[in-house]
């Protein structure tokens, strides 16, 4: 059963939630990809590189998110950064890999026509490889993006400063009060699908021509 006086009583509190759950997942997003869009350009052109960076963030995503988040406050001590790192990880796995398959799937007759033109290193990854590799790049970061949007809720154990919704979801868990988790949960999962929509047309705006055509059907 759900308690609807609960929720109406709690809307500014589930709304203040919900912009701390967003301001989390907004900043290991955002740093995430700066680091990884700076891994990938030098893996990519350094491929010797890519092993151990690839290694690396393999490692990491094998640690339990819980595990990891504890394993955070004897280092840095309790406070965003507890939070934030572990989430940053996370999406340099995604990220990476991402990054240097849209660098990759450049056709190497367009970066040979771009150095014919006298185009610098810097002129020729910001003016043709960073385009052409946005659909792939664009894809990793609609992925990390749900996937740190779930995460996010895990940080509601380090305490109330960094719970986001997920504080609803463990506080009904504690209280046995279902209507509490629901005010968690369905927020999270509508978080989740619609950033994931707006990502679809993010990319459809940015890459018109990586439209798929749609195919004919056989007479």
């Amino acid at each position: 059963m759900i308690d609807w006086s609960w929720l109406g009583d709690h809307v500014p509190a589930i709304l203040y939630r919900t912009g701390q759950h967003l301001y989390l997942a907004g900043i290991a997003v955002v740093v995430g990809l700066a680091i990884s869009l700076a891994l990938g350009v030098v893996a990519a052109r350094r491929r010797r590189l890519y092993a151990p960076f690839s290694l690396v963030s393999g490692l990491v995503y094998t640690i339990p998110s819980l595990a990891l988040f504890a394993a955070m406050v004897p280092i840095v001590g309790l406070n965003v950064l507890t939070a934030e790192v572990p989430l940053i990880l996370y999406t340099l796995v995604i990220l990476f890999r991402n990054v240097v398959a849209g660098f990759d799937a450049v056709p190497p007759d367009v970066a040979e026509a771009a150095d014919a033109m006298s185009y610098t290193s810097t002129a020729r990854l910001l003016r043709v490889e960073l385009p052409l590799a946005v659909p792939l790049i664009l894809a990793g970061l609609r992925v990390a993006t749900v996937s740190t949007i779930g995460l996010v809720t895990i940080t509601a154990t380090l305490g109330d400063a960094f719970g986001g919704l997920g504080y609803f979801i463990f506080e009904g868990a504690n209280r046995s009060f279902p209507t509490e988790i629901y005010a968690g949960a369905i927020p999270v999962i509508l978080l989740a699908l619609a950033l994931d929509r707006a990502f679809v047309g993010l990319q459809a705006r940015l890459t018109p021509w990586d439209r798929r055509r749609p195919e004919a059907v056989p007479a």
